[in-house]
C-alpha cells in the first residue's frame, strides 16, 4: 500500500440515481448556502441570471391530457475529464485541477468573457451580473471556507473542493488513507432520499465506483467526449449498495 503522506491527489466523482431524486431541490439549496451564492432577486431572475450552480431538469412525456412527468434530473458541472470550457479561456481562468482531477474557476483571473459558458454543452456556468449584498445579519451565515465573488467574472460547481481538500488534509496530518464517504459535498448530504453519491473514482471499491459500473449507468451528452466525472443512474430498481 502507498504512503498517504505521499499521493499526489485522487479522482472524484458523483453518481445521482434518478429512481431516488424527488426533485424536492434541497440540493439547490444547500449548494447556495454552502457555497455564498447570492439571491438575485426578482427582476434579474427574470431576465434569466440566476445564479444557481445546480438545477433540477423536469421532463415530461405524451400529448395533453395524456402527459406524465418522468424522473427528475439535477444538472451541475460534469467536471469533464476533456472540458470544452477549458481550452477557450484566453486567461486560463477555466482549469483543471491536477490534485482533484476536478474542473476549477480562478476567480482571480477571471475576466468575465463568458467563452467558457458558450462552450460547456451543459450549461453549467453562470455569469455574476452584479456585487450581490447580503443585508444584516444574513451577511454572518456566509461561509468563510468560500470566496464571495465579485461581478463580471464566471461561476460554477465545485463539487465543494473546500470540502474535499479539508477531508485530504486531515487524512494527511493523520498519516492514513481517505475513508469511503469521509467527504461529502452540500448537496449529497442535504439529499434527503441518498440519491446523491460522491467518492473516489480511483477507489475501484468506492461506492460511486460500484456505483458507476451498474447497468443503469448513463452519462450527459457522453457522446461529445467530454469525459464527464457525474453518472446518472435512469430506470430500473436501485443499485445494492452494500455489495
Amino acid at each position: 500500500m502507498s504512503n498517504p503522506l505521499e499521493e499526489v491527489g485522487h479522482k472524484w466523482g458523483m453518481v445521482i440515481d434518478q429512481d431516488l431524486c424527488t426533485g424536492c431541490q434541497a440540493c439547490v439549496t444547500a449548494c447556495a448556502m454552502e457555497n455564498n451564492i447570492a439571491f438575485v432577486g426578482e427582476q434579474d431572475a427574470a431576465y434569466g441570471r440566476s445564479l444557481q450552480w445546480i438545477r433540477v431538469e423536469r421532463f415530461w412525456e405524451g400529448e395533453f391530457p395524456e402527459v406524465k412527468s418522468t424522473p427528475f434530473q439535477p444538472v451541475l458541472c460534469q467536471q469533464c475529464g476533456q472540458a470544452p470550457c477549458e481550452p477557450v479561456c484566453p486567461v486560463y481562468a477555466s482549469v483543471h485541477s491536477e490534485n482533484q482531477q476536478i474542473n476549477i474557476q480562478v476567480y482571480n483571473r477571471c475576466v468575465g468573457t463568458r467563452y467558457c459558458a458558450n462552450n460547456c454543452p451543459y450549461q453549467a456556468r453562470v455569469f455574476n451580473w452584479r456585487d450581490y449584498r447580503e443585508p444584516g445579519p444574513l451577511d454572518n451565515a456566509l461561509n468563510p471556507d468560500v470566496t464571495v465573488r465579485r461581478r463580471g467574472i464566471m461561476e460554477k460547481c465545485t463539487f465543494c473542493v473546500q470540502r474535499i481538500v479539508q477531508g485530504e488534509d486531515t487524512a494527511r496530518a493523520e498519516g492514513r488513507q481517505m475513508a469511503d464517504g469521509e467527504v461529502v459535498p452540500a448537496c449529497a448530504q442535504a439529499c434527503p432520499t441518498e440519491a446523491i453519491v460522491f467518492g473516489r473514482l480511483d477507489d475501484p471499491d468506492s461506492l460511486v465506483s460500484r456505483l458507476k459500473r451498474d447497468g443503469r449507468a448513463v452519462q450527459l451528452l457522453e457522446e461529445l467526449g467530454t469525459q464527464p466525472s457525474v453518472t446518472y443512474l435512469k430506470g430500473g430498481s436501485s443499485y445494492g449498495r452494500n455489495g
